[in-house]
């Protein structure tokens, strides 16, 4: 089941510039106020990890893209792209399900996302298992 909703070209293009460029820390996009398109909401050139979770809004759904630096215990350094899908319990029902259908319309636009994070609160984006689960590998 899909929304209907469609990706600006604004998307993908801060996308390619997270994503070749390393111009930004993160990004985030919302679903527009006529609930039309996904749309670019925020670009973040320096922000740590717990910047981006504290910018998140507590009542209203996100998607995001984070530009994950870590350190391997050899001491090589790595970075992968990591999709967050926002969706708080304490949002409206009817924004979580829109979100939850318009998810594969910018899932498919953004190629090269190495991990995939859902998270209804922010003890879901806990630092130390994400970065287990984005350091093994795994995609969910």
């Amino acid at each position: 089941m899909t929304s209907g909703v469609k990706c600006s070209d604004d998307v993908v293009s801060k996308f390619q510039e997270i994503k070749i460029g390393h111009k930004y820390k993160y990004v985030t996009y919302n679903i527009s106020d006529d609930l039309s398109q996904i749309e670019t909401e925020s670009t973040v050139q320096q922000g740590s990890w717990d910047d981006f979770c504290a910018a998140l809004p507590p009542d209203g759904c996100r998607y995001a893209v984070y530009d994950f630096d870590y350190e391997l215990p050899d001491g090589g350094k790595r970075n992968k792209l990591i999709f967050v899908n926002w969706c708080p319990d304490s949002a409206k029902i009817k924004l979580k399900m829109l979100y939850a259908t318009s998810k594969d319309a910018i899932k498919k636009k953004l190629v090269g996302i190495g991990n995939e994070v859902q998270a209804t609160g922010l003890d879901e984006l806990n630092y130390d298992e994400i970065l287990e689960k984005i350091s093994r590998g795994g995609k969910n």
